[in-house]
């Protein structure tokens, strides 16, 4: 079983969650790594959303198309 670290634990168990707190105590408050892990998941969904609008036919999502930006 793993163990989470004292501030993790308080942000999870507290209520509400404050993502960014979180994110943060996952890595030890290191903001650097919190940083390259958000970069590195952002650069992953990008490429899993292009591998799905290559594989989805417009019929299956009724003309909606997949956008890589924000509206």
């Amino acid at each position: 079983m793993s163990t989470i670290s004292g501030a993790a634990y308080d942000i999870q168990y507290s209520g509400p969650v404050d993502e960014i707190a979180a994110a943060l105590a996952f890595h030890d408050g290191d903001v650097r790594a919190t940083i390259g892990t958000l970069l590195a998941d952002i650069k992953f969904l990008k490429e899993q959303l292009a591998i799905t609008q290559i594989g989805m036919s417009i019929g299956f999502t009724r003309g909606w198309t997949p956008s890589f930006d924000r509206d």
